[in-house]
Parts: C-alpha cells; structure tokens; sequence
C-alpha cells in the first residue's frame, strides 16, 4: 500500500512571480525582533513532564514569563510526555494552523493475551491511512465517530506482551483509542500502557526542545542579565510553527492593506509555494520571512502566480500589528 504523506514529508517547491525589494527601515526578520516583540510573538517547544495536564504545564509557563496570553497547540494527557508547543501572547493566533499539523507519538502498547509477532506487525499496517475513530469517554470533545489519517505505523520492537511502535498521524487522534482497535482486530485486548508525542507539525524532541526548568532558568536569566539572547534559548519565533504551512511572499507595499484585512489581490504577489489549492490554509510572509496573516487561498498556485487582477487569498487570521509598514493604500473611508 503506498502510504500518504505526512506534512513533514510533503516537499513544495517556491514559484516566482516577480522580483522585488524591502526596505529596511520596516519590520525586521523574525530572529532579530527585540526582545519584547520576541516574547509577543514567540512560540516554545516544550517538553511536558508526565503528571501535570497540558493546560497547567501552559499555566507555570505563563506565571513564569509574567505573560498576560498563552496557548498551546494539542492537548497531551496527564501521563503523557513529548512535544507541546507553546503559544505566547499574540502568537496565541496560530493555535488552529498547529492543531490541524501532524503529530508522531511513540507508544508502549500493552497486549492482553500471547500473540506471535508477524501478527502484531500485519494487524499495524492495516490501520495505516483513513481509520474511523469516536473519542474516548475521557475526551474533552464531543464523542461522534469521526475519520483520521494514520500516515505510517512502524513497529519497533515486542518484549513479551509490551508493543512498541511509532505513528505519524493526522492531529486529534486518539492512540489510546487506536491501542484499543489494535486489540479488538487481534482477538486478545489490549491497551496504551506509555505514551510520548515525538513531532507536532515542524516541532520535534530532537531540536530546539525546551523543559519547564528550561523556561524557568533562562528566563530567570534574561531578567537578571537583560540580554535577548537568552531568550533564544527557549523561544522560537512563531514562523517556525507555521513552517509546514504553504507560503505567499508579497510586496512591502501590500503589507499594510492586509494588516487592515484587506484580501491579498494578485498584484501584491511575489511568490508562492506549489501544493495550493482553492481553500488551502496559507501564510503570508513579507520578503524579511515575517508572517503578515494566516489566509485561505482562493486559487490554485498555477493561478496564484499568472492571474494579473484579482483576489487571491481571503484573510483568515492577522498576525501582524497595523503600521509595521507604510501605508500606501487609499481607502474612501475616514478613519
């Protein structure tokens, strides 16, 4: 069967438009923000510890950082560990583009009977693609049957009764729930005995992962030493989160109109990754890699990069702060 492939493996190519400038003297890009932009705008990679939810682990991090807004994008159970992204105050606008990413988790599935491991390994592979799947009675959505994607399901080892494999999956799956059907289909039972979520969207555990003492220290730091840098060590900017999230560069000159919400037209278009389609979630970026908005393409990429007028994309979603760059649209309403 050939698998579908996850976003992280979803290989886009950037189209050219046409050539243009920036002026330094607006925006910045998105590692040399000051300090407080930084944090604003800011995202952590975080390592949840087993025990507390994700919600009181977003809770400390906000106390800690003194912040007035927080977000975090997926909820992990209590016991559960890995990648929880963090959302900082106007960064918390992302949420939705990070939900809708795909994750990986590592699991320990606990078998309820004796079962040969060639059986194990085919029984895996058929949950691979599309599975239907209605949330656990513990869930905090509500419980109708739904379809998820399970992009790959690799078995890794079986030590007696414990299973473990890695699956990449389409977010809002419940693997706890995919441990149960794993049992039913083999005739034995079984059940999630550990769980860690290894990759949310771009984020991994392999780079750039913070803990909660992480956050504490450096930041600790920052306060003390009043050096940006020591930001660096446990913030991302929020450009980072969207990384897997197909991209429009426009023109210095467009980026005011969308800060106001105006639709992007077809004139303000640099470039734009292939793999859109009409409906598409996309970011905005200017040409310093700052995302202006998150918006819905409203044309394919071949017509992206041709149509001469037009709307292209409606705004979904404005992350960037009106007059970052100069006004250089009319409009017939006094403000």
């Amino acid at each position: 069967m050939t698998r579908t492939l996850p976003p992280w493996e979803n290989k886009r190519e950037l189209r050219i438009k046409a050539e243009g400038t920036t002026d330094p003297k607006y925006g910045c890009p998105p590692s040399e923000r000051p300090a407080a932009d930084f944090v604003r705008y800011g995202v952590i990679n975080l390592d949840k510890p087993a025990g507390p939810t994700s919600h009181e682990v977003a809770a400390w991090t906000k106390k800690i950082m003194h912040l007035a807004h927080i977000g975090h994008g997926g909820t992990l159970d209590p016991n559960v560990t890995g990648v929880l992204p963090i959302t900082l105050e106007d960064a918390t606008k992302i949420v939705q583009a990070l939900l809708n990413s795909g994750k990986e988790y590592v699991c320990v599935m606990k078998l309820h009977g004796n079962v040969e491991e060639p059986r194990v390994k085919a029984v895996l592979t058929e949950f691979e693609d599309l599975i239907y799947q209605r949330p656990p009675l513990r869930a905090s959505v509500k419980r109708q049957l739904r379809t998820r994607r399970i992009y790959y399901i690799d078995y890794l080892e079986k030590a007696g009764r414990n299973v473990l494999f890695k699956v990449g999956c389409e977010g809002g799956t419940y693997i706890r729930k995919l441990c149960f059907d794993i049992g039913e289909i083999l005739g034995i039972g079984a059940h999630m005995q550990e769980l860690r979520r290894t990759r949310a969207g771009s984020f991994t555990e392999t780079a750039g992962i913070a803990t909660l003492h992480d956050v504490a220290y450096w930041f600790g730091e920052y306060e003390t030493r009043k050096d940006p840098m020591l930001l660096h060590k446990f913030i991302q900017p929020l450009e980072n989160a969207l990384a897997l999230t197909p991209k429009i560069t426009v023109r210095d000159s467009a980026v005011d109109a969308l800060c106001h919400g105006a639709n992007l037209t077809a004139p303000g278009v640099l470039s734009a990754e292939t793999g859109i389609e009409k409906g598409t979630l996309t970011v905005i970026l200017t040409l310093k890699g700052e995302a202006v908005a998150l918006a819905n393409a409203l044309a394919p990429t071949e017509d992206i990069i041709n149509l001469k007028h037009g709307a292209v994309a409606a705004m979904q979603r404005v992350l960037m702060p009106r007059g970052t760059y100069p006004r250089v649209w009319k409009s017939g309403n006094k403000e």
